[in-house]
C-alpha cells in the first residue's frame, strides 16, 4: 500500500538575486521568469494528479499570504501559513510537520518538501523519482532527498556525497554527507570524483523518521512540531505559532538534521532542474542569437557577445553596444547594469542600499 503524501511548498524567499525585477513585496516565487505561470503557480502545475490541494501546504512570509491565496485559490486557505519571521528551512520543515500530524489519515504519512521557485522539465520523471523515494525512504527508514548529477563545477550550489548504492533500487544510494558551497578548485575535484550531486533542496520525509530525527538533533524544532500539532484547527493556533515560532533558531535544514540524520537515501535526479538563482542562469532558459546573446524584450545588440537583457517594460528600447558578458535589467523605475561573473554581488549591494534613505524605497 503507497504511503499517504502530502507535499509542502517552501514559499517564504526574498528573491533579492532578482533584484530590480524581484521586491520585498514582489519576490522571485512571483515572478514570471520562464512563462505565463510564476514560478510557484508552476510548481502547483507539477503536483497536479499527484498531490491533491487538499494535501498541499504552502509555507510562506506572512505578508505573501493574500497574494498566494490569489495566485493558486485551488489551494485551501488553511493550507497557506504564513511564518511570523524569517527563520530558514529548518523551522519550516517542523512547521509542516506538526501540521502533517494533525491532519493525516495515517499513522506514518510521508512528507514532500519543494521549493516553490525552481526550474524542472519532465514532470512524469519528477513524480517517479519521488515515487522511487517513498518506497526507499519506507523501506530503509530513512529521510530521502533528490541529487542532481553535475555537469560542470558549480560553486553555487551545495553537494551531497553518494556512498553505496541502496539494494533494489536503481540510481539510489546512501548518503555519507553533505558539504556546504565549495571554493572553484574544490568544486573541480567533487565533479571529476562522480560520486558527488548537486543538493536541489528537494526532500522525502516519512513524518516518524523525521520526528525521530528532530528530537535526537534538534529538540527545540521537536517542540515546535508537537505544539503546532497540538494547536492545529484551533483558535489558539496563530498565538502559539507566533510564541512558538519566534523562539527557536535561525537554521537551515541541512545543517540542523541532514548533518546528522542516522540514515539518508539520495535518489538521482532523471529530470533536468535548475534552481534559477540569479540572472546569470536565464542563460539555460531562454534561446541566445548568433553572438551568445539572450533576453526576453525590445533590445537591440551591435557588437555585443554573451549578455543578458532583461526587461519588463516592452515598449521600452535597450540598446548595447560593444558588451561582453554582461547583465542588463530594466524596470520601470530602476536599472541593473553588472558584468555577468557579478551579479552574485546583488546582495550586498542591496544590503547596502537598504540603509540609504534615497534607495530604500526601490527595494
Amino acid at each position: 500500500m503507497a504511503a499517504e503524501l502530502f507535499c509542502v511548498i517552501m514559499a517564504g524567499g526574498s528573491g533579492e538575486r532578482f533584484w530590480p525585477l524581484s521586491r520585498k513585496k514582489h519576490p522571485k516565487q512571483f515572478l514570471n521568469l520562464l512563462g505565463r505561470e510564476t514560478l510557484i503557480e508552476q510548481t502547483l502545475l507539477r503536483l497536479q494528479g499527484f498531490i491533491p490541494p487538499e494535501k498541499t501546504l504552502i509555507i510562506t512570509n506572512r505578508n505573501y499570504v493574500e497574494k498566494i491565496h490569489s495566485l493558486c485559490p485551488e489551494i485551501p486557505p488553511d493550507n497557506v501559513i504564513g511564518e511570523p519571521c524569517a527563520r530558514d528551512t529548518a523551522p519550516c520543515v517542523a512547521l509542516a510537520a506538526g501540521i502533517v500530524k494533525a491532519l493525516a489519515e495515517t499513522s506514518d504519512p510521508q512528507i514532500i518538501f519543494l521549493p516553490s521557485d525552481h526550474a524542472i522539465t519532465n514532470r512524469a520523471a519528477m513524480i517517479s523519482d519521488l515515487e522511487a523515494c517513498s518506497r526507499a525512504a519506507r523501506e530503509y527508514d530513512a529521510l530521502a532527498t533528490i541529487g542532481v548529477a553535475p555537469v560542470y563545477p558549480c560553486t553555487s550550489y551545495g553537494y551531497i556525497e553518494c556512498g553505496a548504492a541502496a539494494e533494489g533500487f536503481e540510481r539510489m544510494f546512501h548518503v555519507t554527507r553533505f558539504l556546504e558551497k565549495p571554493e572553484a578548485d574544490v568544486a573541480e575535484r567533487l565533479l571529476a570524483q562522480g560520486n558527488y550531486k548537486w543538493n536541489s533542496g528537494i526532500f522525502l520525509f516519512p513524518l516518524r523518521t523525521l520526528c525521530r530525527e528532530l528530537k535526537a538533533h534538534a529538540p527545540e524544532l521537536f517542540a515546535l512540531s508537537g505544539a503546532v500539532a497540538d494547536a492545529w484547527g484551533t483558535a489558539q493556533f496563530p498565538a502559539v505559532l507566533e510564541r512558538e515560532f519566534n523562539a527557536v533558531p535561525k537554521i537551515s535544514i541541512d545543517y540542523a538534521i541532514m548533518e546528522h540524520a542516522s540514515a539518508i537515501l539520495l535518489r538521482e535526479a532523471s529530470f533536468v532542474w535548475d534552481d534559477v538563482g540569479n540572472w546569470a542562469s536565464l542563460r539555460n532558459h531562454f534561446p541566445a542569437d548568433a553572438d551568445g546573446n539572450v533576453g526576453n524584450g525590445s533590445a537591440l545588440l551591435l557588437d555585443c557577445r554573451n549578455c543578458i537583457v532583461f526587461t519588463d517594460t516592452p515598449d521600452q528600447m535597450i540598446a548595447g553596444i560593444d558588451l561582453d558578458n554582461m547583465v542588463v535589467v530594466k524596470t520601470k523605475d530602476a536599472l541593473l547594469v553588472s558584468p555577468s561573473a557579478s551579479v552574485s554581488k546583488l546582495k550586498r549591494l542591496l544590503s547596502e542600499a537598504s540603509g540609504s534613505e534615497a534607495f530604500g524605497k526601490f527595494l
